[in-house]
């Protein structure tokens, strides 16, 4: 059985090397992501997730968690 890797993408105010820190122990702890990154250079700071198994709202979750805001990327 194959596993389909999905990749979101989310707006977020995750902004500097200090922010990544905080947010990273939330989203390596979430089960199902892959990898994930922060985008710093664009204005949206568009965080990126590759997961096999979580759903958006759960991500959103994580990162208010870490107190961060985040939405979803309207593409």
């Amino acid at each position: 059985m194959e596993n389909k890797h999905k990749t979101l993408q989310f707006k977020t105010n995750i902004n500097c090397g200090g922010c990544i820190a905080t947010v990273t122990p939330f989203l390596n702890e979430t089960e199902g992501v892959c990898h994930w990154e922060v985008d710093t250079t664009n204005k949206d700071k568009i965080l990126t997730v590759e997961t096999t198994e979580i759903n958006e709202q759960q991500i959103i979750e994580t990162v208010q968690k870490a107190g961060f805001k985040i939405e979803p990327l309207n593409s």
